[in-house]
């Protein structure tokens, strides 16, 4: 029993570690941290429904507007979370990339604005073009979409693959293991599930933990 109890503690333990050190490993010490988490919404394999929601020019934008696409890289998002803004130049640099080989980022504000005003419709639009945003950036008016999803932070990335009429969930998680410093991240994770489906293998790590602000 004692055993027992030792083994549990440590394994409270790895993962307090893994999730305050900003760096995320789904594997520590052999423990598979990730394996361990449950959240509401979306599963991978799971089939994400449709959305329209409106764009910072003011257009409704949805899935189904993609004729071509491949997948889609849905990113939840916003403007005051400092994780958010440290990923910024990272996700457009993907968004340039992996439009053109089928996979458009897509971006969403899932924060009620009363609670953060710097997040506003108005504010996503001097956001997107002070920092040139090549993808769309669309807001979750009522809060209706992230739930769906099961989104917990920004950012949150939920990789997507058209398969047939349908979008299917084959990523959730981190874009990477290091928010502070790109130069410094040891595991693409987004990139990596990317590249699987593009190259018609099977995706590693088909989830991570999102390391960012909490959705509120």
């Amino acid at each position: 029993m004692k055993i027992v109890k030792f083994l549990s503690l440590s394994a409270v333990i790895l993962m307090a570690v893994v999730i305050t050190s900003g760096v995320i490993d789904t594997k520590v010490m052999g423990y598979d941290v990730a394996a361990t988490i449950q959240e509401s919404g979306y599963k991978v394999g799971d089939v994400a429904t449709d959305f329209s929601l409106k764009n910072i020019d003011g257009k409704m934008v949805s899935l189904s507007d993609y004729k071509q696409a491949k997948g889609f890289i849905v990113i939840f998002t916003c403007n005051h979370c400092p994780y958010s803004v440290a990923y910024e130049d990272r996700i457009i640099a993907i968004d340039k990339k992996y439009k053109e080989l089928g996979y458009p980022v897509i971006a969403i504000n899932p924060n009620d604005t009363e609670t953060y005003p710097a997040d506003s419709y108005e504010n996503m639009i001097v956001r997107a073009r002070e920092k040139g945003f090549t993808f769309p950036y669309l807001f979750d008016e009522g809060q209706k979409i992230y739930p769906q999803y099961g989104a917990t932070k920004t950012p949150h990335v939920y990789l997507l693959k058209k398969e047939g009429p349908r979008n299917v969930v084959r990523y959730i998680g981190a874009i990477d293991d290091n928010h502070k410093d790109a130069s410094k991240v040891k595991n693409h994770f987004l990139e990596d599930a990317l590249q699987a489906l593009l190259n018609n293998k099977k995706i590693e790590n088909t989830y991570t933990r999102a390391i960012g602000c909490s959705i509120k």
